[in-house]
């Protein structure tokens, strides 16, 4: 057994023990609260392990990557080609949420139960202005410093397309500086590879903690809701499966299986940004020439998130139907256009899509107090949605790689292979 299989076999003996010493806890112990708590200390630590990785990495990898294309026309050929996937991805996503909730009808049952929040609850979740300014300014970074220190992937990348570009006008003065660079990103896969050593013991933790909780009962309360948005949530695989297996043809089988590690420590952990280093790896393992993956990827994570985009319109339109609020075609369809706007530059940590919600709600006059119901179960939701976000932008990534014929045949490490 190689170490990345062993990796996967003990992430999944961790989300198993996960849920058996959650439940216990849960049962058994006086304060499950307190227990939770000292769980989430260490799945906090392992989060800020990663995202102590990801910042560096990404200028890394994206800086030589782009000065290694040496032509601006190349770049802004691949990012128009990426930007044109994620919009077409971020449509499906968007529609079969829409479509799977007027289908089903989740919130009519929740009226029904008489359970509702009072309309004026707040919610406790911190919203932020959703105007094209507020996108616009936040977009590019006043200082790349503190896109860095607040791990703000798309400022990071915004950057890093500046300094990579600007990195191959140079020419040759600048080839010591980008190896310095290059070494800086076999540096980080190092760590990456350092980190993931615990990634089963933060797994257990956010499993346990959870449960613990919340208990298993929240599960049966919510069964319902939860297993047609996981329906949907399958539903969404197949469709970006097809669609990939259409340009990549029965390989893309085998770039699911590449990803089956980062996909399963998203939907342990409930963070798709967790997972982004292994997502790396895991592409150019699968051929992907690290260059494009380096491109490609970092831009998806604020593009394409799939499963969090599905989300949103399925939870936004749910409270609505749960206060009694019909909202015709015309209106769904806005929404739909806003969702897509606000929710590109998503972070891919737990809970962000509840903030994208929130304004949302605001906006079309709809309770924000319906987050309520879904903050009990929103963890479960969230692990469904991290992990299909990592499949998401995993296809994408490799379909661009074919179009630009950057797709090479699988190898089989790639923390020791220089950047190209």
């Amino acid at each position: 057994m190689n170490n990345r299989n062993r990796l996967t076999v003990y992430i999944l003996i961790g989300l198993a023990l996960g849920i058996v010493v959650g439940y216990f806890a849960n049962a058994n112990l006086a304060n499950p609260a307190g227990f939770a708590d000292a769980m989430s200390l260490v799945t906090t630590l392992f989060l800020r392990l990663i995202k102590m990785i990801i910042a560096p990495l990404v200028f890394a990898t994206l800086v030589v990557g782009i000065a290694k294309m040496g032509d601006a026309k190349e770049v802004g050929r691949i990012g128009v080609k990426a930007l044109g996937w994620f919009v077409i991805a971020s449509v499906i996503s968007l529609s079969l949420g829409l479509i799977l909730v007027n289908l089903f009808r989740p919130g009519d049952a929740m009226a029904l139960s008489g359970a509702l929040p009072p309309v004026g609850t707040s919610s406790g979740i911190v919203t932020s202005s959703l105007t094209l300014k507020e996108f616009i300014t936040h977009l590019v970074p006043s200082s790349i410093v503190d896109g860095m220190a607040k791990n703000e992937i798309l400022q990071i990348v915004v950057f890093s397309l500046f300094f990579g570009t600007a990195a191959a006008a140079v020419g040759a003065r600048a080839t010591p500086l980008i190896d310095a660079v290059d070494g800086v990103a076999h540096i980080m896969l190092k760590v990456t590879g350092y980190v993931m050593n615990f990634a089963p013991i933060a797994v257990f933790a956010a499993v346990a903690g959870i449960i613990a909780k919340s208990g298993l009962g929240v599960l049966s309360t919510y069964g319902i809701f939860m297993a047609e948005f996981y329906l949907g949530i399958v539903l969404l695989w197949v469709v970006l499966i097809l669609i990939g297996m259409a340009f990549l043809g029965p390989r893309v089988l085998r770039l699911v299986a590449e990803l089956r590690e980062p996909t399963l420590l998203a939907f342990s952990t409930a963070s798709s940004e967790a997972a982004f280093p292994k997502t790396l790896e895991g592409l150019e393992r699968f051929g992907v020439k690290n260059r494009l993956a380096a491109f490609v990827l970092p831009i998806g994570y604020s593009f394409n998130l799939d499963g969090s985009m599905m989300y949103c319109t399925f939870a936004a339109v749910f409270i609505a139907q749960a206060y009694g609020i019909e909202l015709d075609l015309a209106t769904q369809m806005t929404m739909m256009l806003v969702l897509m706007l606000t929710s590109k530059g998503m972070a891919g940590v737990p809970r962000a899509s509840l903030v994208v919600i929130a304004a949302t709600l605001a906006q079309f006059n709809i309770p924000e107090a319906g987050l309520l119901l879904l903050l009990g179960i929103d963890h479960f939701l969230d692990m469904a949605r991290s992990a299909t976000n990592v499949i998401g932008n995993g296809i994408a990534t490799a379909v661009v790689a074919k179009w630009e014929g950057e797709l090479g045949e699988p190898v089989k490490d790639v923390t020791v292979a220089p950047l190209r």
